[in-house]
């Protein structure tokens, strides 16, 4: 389900939880999902590292001065915007507060180059003159591009366009303008992408190895019917970790089975139930 950009400072809306009566391995599932929800619903913002990062919702945070950001509105003019979401002007901290601000970046089927459409469904494009547009529905070569890591300046990349120009900032003497026709590589070329932290590989791993990790003693008891010692407990969540979580609650619900102890009036025959030894004497 896609969710609705959220931006600082807007209120969330409190969701109500319903507890619905289930068997004990219902429970656990729940559990699950609820920790998985949770990550999903992470909207803060990160910095993009590496090529790979860079899906989902973006911005295109440029080396200006009040910084700036590349937006486009319902047109697809595109245009530089000031970052009012922003601490001390780093721009490793910027995060959109319009959502003419914001791009989804995608990648290109079969191959490394990653398209941007913009908030009213049209793509950033690029043409043989360096003017960047976003009015195509449909993406073409002009909507490909190249993230290329910086080797300088860990955390930012050059934006290459299919005819190998780069993305600039324009004259500096007048308003913030980028363009797309750079021949090399240069302080005005190199731009921080700012991402949803959900959306990174790397973190969204993390969150979901840690959701795995994340079970109570109480939860693990539910599950398994009955106390369990601390050597299970250490087992089951190693084993939530690793992957084979039900295998082992399977043989740690059996063995709970087989150490069960009957009552010792079970082996105990009762007296009317005893084989009767009839003689017979023959004349």
């Amino acid at each position: 389900m896609v969710k609705p950009l959220a931006f600082k400072g807007d209120k969330k809306s409190k969701k109500r939880k319903h507890r619905e009566a289930g068997d004990n391995q219902e429970t656990a599932l729940t559990t699950n999902t609820q920790n998985a929800a949770t990550a999903a619903e992470d909207d803060s913002w990160v910095t993009a590292d590496a090529p790979g990062d860079i899906t989902g919702p973006i911005i295109f945070a440029l080396p200006t001065v009040p910084p700036t950001c590349i937006a486009c509105d319902a047109n697809g003019k595109v245009f530089t915007s000031e970052i009012e979401n922003i601490v001390e002007g780093d721009l490793a901290t910027a995060e959109p507060h319009d959502v003419r601000q914001v791009w989804v970046a995608n990648r290109v089927s079969g191959t490394e180059h990653i398209s941007f459409k913009g908030h009213h469904g049209r793509y950033l494009g690029c043409d043989k003159f360096g003017i960047l547009s976003a009015t195509r529905e449909a993406i073409s070569a002009e909507e490909s591009f190249l993230c290329v890591a910086s080797t300088d300046t860990p955390g930012t990349f050059n934006i290459q366009t299919q005819r190998d120009k780069f993305l600039t900032l324009g004259d500096e003497s007048k308003a913030p303008e980028v363009r797309g026709d750079a021949e090399a590589i240069s302080f005005n070329t190199t731009f921080r992408i700012r991402m949803q932290a959900r959306f990174k590989p790397r973190l969204k791993a993390n969150k979901e190895l840690k959701a795995r990790e994340k079970v109570s003693r109480k939860e693990l008891e539910e599950v398994v019917g009955r106390r369990l010692d601390d050597d299970e407990v250490r087992r089951l969540k190693k084993a939530r970790r690793e992957g084979d979580y039900y295998e082992r609650i399977l043989d740690v619900r059996v063995k709970g089975k087989h150490d069960k102890v009957l009552p010792p009036d079970i082996y105990r025959l009762e007296e009317d139930s005893r084989p009767q030894f009839v003689s017979v004497s023959f004349a």
